[in-house]
């Protein structure tokens, strides 16, 4: 695996980011190790990619366990339209969003992930 994050940046997730708030269907934006376009829908204890289910366990604070691996919630707008999720050891990234078009919000969510040192494309 080729890290997509900057080690040496500061990373963090949004503490009142819970699955409660995460829970209901969502389009994948932009990210690495995921295609964008595809469907993510998200229960109380899981998370599902183009239909494939594994588990999600909550570590509080905007931290999870989905399948093993870490998903931190490093941004989610307030009235929970728009996500930018990632691993803290930099495997992956993915912004969200509830119909796949986050307007103004995106802006919000890719200085989120350059802020904590996530590589984008063209960034």
């Amino acid at each position: 695996m080729i890290p997509v994050r900057d080690a040496s940046q500061p990373v963090a997730s949004q503490v009142d980011a819970d699955a409660a708030r995460l829970e209901g269907n969502w389009r994948v934006v932009e990210g690495a190790g995921v295609v964008p376009g595809m469907a993510v829908e998200i229960g109380p204890e899981s998370f599902s990619v183009a239909g494939v289910a594994q588990s999600l366990v909550s570590e509080g604070r905007g931290r999870f366990r989905v399948g093993g691996r870490a998903l931190w919630v490093h941004w989610l707008d307030a009235d929970a339209r728009t996500a930018a999720l990632g691993d803290p050891e930099g495997g992956w990234w993915m912004i969200l969003d509830r119909e796949g078009r986050p307007g103004e919000r995106l802006a919000a969510a890719r200085t989120i992930l350059d802020w904590y040192g996530y590589q984008r494309p063209g960034a």
